[in-house]
């Protein structure tokens, strides 16, 4: 009868060290869900920084590559401008002479 009631407290504490194992391992399981998400929202925020960041460096890259593209052209202009009107200055004379003789 001894072995018998030896067998059944073995089984009793085995039965028990097997809840407290199924208890522990579902404290841990919790515990590593909350570390991973922690982990992974921080993770998602440096990554929505580093993204936000670099959107603003496009956009600065983008407003200063279209300020000096806007001086050339109007440097370009003006120089244009100035061609023709030098150009049709020239021709002034030329124009009042064959209005003068027209009319005369």
């Amino acid at each position: 009868m001894a072995e018998i009631s030896d067998a059944i407290a073995m089984i009793k504490k085995a039965e028990s060290d097997a809840e407290q194992l199924i208890v522990d391992s579902n404290s841990q399981s919790k515990d590593l869900i909350a570390e991973s998400k922690l982990k992974a929202e921080e993770a998602v925020s440096e990554v929505v920084i580093a993204a936000e960041e670099e959107a603003k460096n496009t956009v600065f890259d983008a407003e200063d590559k279209a300020k000096k593209e806007a001086q050339t052209i109007a440097e370009q202009s003006k120089g244009d401008v100035k061609a023709l009107k030098d150009k049709a200055m020239a021709n002034v004379d030329e124009a009042a002479s064959i209005i003068v003789k027209n009319i005369l």
